[in-house]
């Protein structure tokens, strides 16, 4: 048995398959860890969900920005991109069950020396802190709340954290540093606006895994979110997002042997 964490695969329906193929995937054999940003931009976002849901107990999917994205609009969020690919998902007609089961998803996964989640974590958390910080996140996407929570999750405050944080704020907090985070202050204070590699950090800014001091240094953190950063193994982290959306490759990461497996990008964006 072998366990492969996938990066973004945001649609790229064709890519995964190839992917899937190249590491000899046997389901009922292996396990595939998927670092979130499941759906969205890529051409085939409604056969990727499907596809991965009908992995069963095989897949472990952590929850990106684009699949929350796709659960906010759900819920009623106006704000839409012109280069959504989520249409035909809320269109389907095996939607709600799409949605339910995404929204299920966690946001953070621990096993073992591993923990994966979409974007990062703050430097004053411990992982069993940050677990438990998704699981606040996730009680309030799996209950009754879930409508408001989502219809108001958009925005950037609070950009740091404090213990203190309650209701949406909290929330908001939480999950803007596990699915959007990239730079941040070494206080842990979180900055949005830049996208590009690190060489071109904003003024006083480091990427996330590279903060000194970090309480979390126990575990290896699997995560995606970053294109511009690539394929990055450094003590303590792996960066799987290598771009397929944008022509780059889509990303698979052995944990047993940390062996990386890559195919080209099927499907690409102009």
């Amino acid at each position: 048995m072998s366990t492969y964490v996938i990066g973004d695969v945001q649609g790229c329906h064709d890519s995964l398959l190839a992917l899937v193929k190249k590491i000899r995937f046997r389901k009922g054999r292996d396990q595939l860890w998927f670092v979130g940003d499941i759906v969205n931009r890529g051409p085939r976002s409604l056969d990727t969900l499907r596809a991965i849901r009908g992995l069963g107990e095989a897949a472990t999917v952590v929850l990106g920005n684009h699949d929350l994205y796709l659960l906010m609009v759900a819920a009623g969020w106006k704000k839409r991109g012109k280069d959504d690919t989520i249409q035909p998902i809320l269109d389907a007609p095996d939607a709600d069950q799409l949605l339910d089961w995404l929204a299920s998803r966690p946001l953070m996964h621990v096993a073992g020396r591993f923990a994966m989640v979409h974007a990062g974590l703050l430097p004053q958390w411990t992982i069993p802190q940050a677990r438990a910080l998704a699981g606040e996140v996730e009680a309030v996407l799996q209950g009754p709340g879930r409508q408001s929570f989502l219809a108001d999750l958009a925005g950037n405050e609070p950009a740091a954290w404090s213990d203190a944080l309650t209701g949406q704020d909290r929330l908001r907090c939480i999950v803007n540093a596990m699915t959007r985070m990239r730079f941040c202050l070494p206080s842990g204070q979180m900055e949005f606006k830049h996208k590009g590699p690190p060489a071109n950090a904003p003024a006083g800014t480091l990427p996330w895994f590279v903060i000194p001091g970090r309480a979390r240094d126990s575990h290896t953190v699997l995560a995606g979110h970053w294109s511009a950063l690539g394929l990055h193994q450094a003590p303590g982290f792996v960066g799987l997002d290598t771009g397929c959306l944008w022509g780059g490759k889509l990303t698979a990461y052995r944990l047993e042997d940390g062996k990386v497996f890559q195919v080209n990008a099927v499907e690409a964006r102009k």
